[in-house]
């Protein structure tokens, strides 16, 4: 635990790094990957030139040292930064990079003295044993169940389906012959691959798509120009290939009662983990109301609709809306508003106090359709969301 000394020091120096802005964490990140090219090899460079990384994690550092005397309050970012570590197999020794280039990029912009920086060494330990020991158990957690190993696995690439014009999806198969670990509906694989060409190691979380079988996954690849990962995938990936996966990860995921009403929301690529509880609530024989909200640019880029159909005609309360927002002359009868999503014509069937809502999307469409929800009344408590990036709030 830290004492009161090191938490008044570390919070009397937050208005000068929320001065600085995330220009701290983008000296943060240049020193560091400069000095550790290897580093490379972890983070997705992508975010790094878009600024995510640098702004979600600016974040994380304000929150962190405002929070010190109530550790508490930070468990469910915790959870999910760790569980998004553990997909990328990070190890114990890469937190005292961290740290020591987060005590020099403090010390290069602010230059607060050694007091200062001995508090924030002491505020960063602290943060990052937490971090250390649950990842840790995340790991152990996926070695032991039954399917589960703990790094990367080999498998292969045993069916490509393509599911729009824009989305292919990716049947994998354990090299080893082996079972796969089972996971929850909403959770995520990540794919490690090196493409030609290509200086570093890539990593990306793609959603799984169905329920757990034992045998295989199922992930679904929006092509994204010019996605490094999801470019290779579209392009040049064959039935065959064999690609590395780290275990099931994820802390968005459903888990409720059959008598619990679910909304599920998506649009575009966002479909993909909104199908999975889909196909999870339809094997469970959900008694509850079931919506499913979908938006999509037009029919060419609808992906899943047959199976979406097929599935939800198993449940006994299904309801399905679909919307494009530029439909073409091809598509009439395959969507049922134009524009964006509007929850008006649906505020009745909505409007259940029990009412649990799945989004995922464009962080836009998200913030769009969460405003809609809380206009509505709807709590934040039961708005549970999946950013495919770096996370960053409705």
């Amino acid at each position: 635990m830290l004492d009161a000394h090191t938490i008044a020091t570390v919070k009397s120096t937050l208005p000068a790094i929320a001065a600085v802005g995330p220009g701290l964490t983008a000296h943060f990140y240049d020193r560091m990957l400069t000095q550790h090219p290897a580093l490379k090899n972890v983070f997705n460079m992508n975010n790094q030139r878009n600024g995510d990384q640098r702004e979600a994690l600016f974040n994380a550092i304000c929150a962190y040292g405002a929070s010190l005397d109530n550790l508490a309050a930070l468990l469910p970012a915790v959870e999910k930064i760790a569980q998004k570590h553990a997909s990328l197999a990070i190890t114990p020794d890469q937190y005292a990079i961290v740290g020591e280039n987060l005590l020099a990029t403090i010390k290069e912009l602010l230059n607060p003295g050694d007091e200062v920086l001995a508090a924030w060494g002491r505020a960063y330990d602290v943060l990052a044993d937490v971090f250390i020991q649950r990842e840790e158990a995340i790991y152990q957690e996926s070695e032991q169940q039954e399917g589960g190993w703990r790094g990367t696995r080999a498998f292969r690439i045993s069916a490509i389906e393509e599911q729009s014009a824009v989305i292919k999806s990716f049947t994998l198969t354990p090299v080893d012959g082996g079972k796969v670990a089972a996971f929850k509906p909403g959770q995520y694989i990540t794919v490690h691959l090196r493409p030609a060409g290509s200086v570093f190691q890539q990593n990306r979380q793609y959603s799984l798509t169905h329920t757990p079988d034992g045998k295989t996954y199922r992930i679904a690849v929006k092509y994204e120009p010019p996605g490094v990962v999801s470019g290779w995938l579209h392009r040049h990936a064959k039935v065959g290939d064999v690609l590395a996966l780290t275990a099931p990860h994820g802390d968005i995921f459903m888990d409720v009662t059959s008598e619990i009403p679910v909304a599920l929301i998506s649009a575009g690529v966002g479909v993909t983990p909104t199908l999975a509880m889909l196909h999870a609530l339809a094997e469970q024989a959900h008694a509850a109301p079931v919506t499913w909200l979908h938006a999509a640019e037009n029919g060419a880029q609808h992906a899943f609709a047959a199976e979406v159909a097929e599935t939800g005609a198993l449940l006994r309360d299904f309801c399905k809306r679909v919307w494009y927002r530029m439909p073409d002359a091809a598509d009439a009868g395959r969507f049922d508003a134009e524009g964006v999503m509007d929850l008006a014509s649906l505020s009745e069937r909505l409007r259940d106090a029990r009412t649990q809502f799945w989004l995922c999307g464009p962080v836009g469409f998200m913030q769009c359709v969460a405003g809609q929800l809380r206009e509505a009344g709807v709590n934040a408590s039961r708005i549970h969301y999946e950013v495919f990036g770096p996370h960053k709030g409705l």
